[in-house]
């Protein structure tokens, strides 16, 4: 989980430099979304286990 986030604020700074943004969107939206993917991949991960347990 935190990899994913920390790869999503690193390439958003990445992309916020390249193209020279003052908000500082790309960091925003990218850590987002990847905070997003990883709570879907840690709910599909408990949606698995829960089934095994059944």
């Amino acid at each position: 989980m935190g990899i994913t986030i920390y790869l999503g604020a690193y390439f958003g700074k990445k992309l916020d430099a390249h193209f020279m943004t003052e908000k500082k969107t790309y960091t925003i939206f990218l850590t987002l979304v990847a905070m997003l993917i990883s709570l879907w991949s840690v709910l599909a991960q408990l949606k698995n286990i829960n089934k095994k347990d059944d």
